[in-house]
């Protein structure tokens, strides 16, 4: 999906990117969890927080450049589709 959309110079907003802005970070914290509990020592209980953090603040400086390049229709896919935690009732995004 970000591949085409890069390629087209579009807004990804299919696929994941329907129900969350941020997939990718989903997933790398998704797998940072499964480190946390396969492997539970206090390297990966200090690190954990941190990267969450990096990967938040990676997030926002890419929301403002993606602001910055596609103003109101990236307005409207932040007003449809939540950050990093999907809707429990998935609600369709308008393109």
């Amino acid at each position: 999906m970000l591949y085409k959309a890069q390629q087209t110079h579009t807004l990804a907003t299919t696929g994941p990117y329907a129900y969350v802005r941020h997939p990718q970070y989903v997933g790398f914290i998704l797998i940072m969890i499964g480190f946390l509990l396969q492997w539970p020592t206090l390297l990966t209980l200090v690190m954990f927080p941190i990267l969450v953090l990096m990967y938040v603040r990676l997030a926002h400086r890419e929301e403002r450049e993606v602001q910055a390049e596609f103003g109101e229709a990236y307005a409207h896919y932040v007003a449809k589709t939540p950050a990093l935690f999907p809707h429990m009732r998935r609600k369709a995004v308008e393109a």
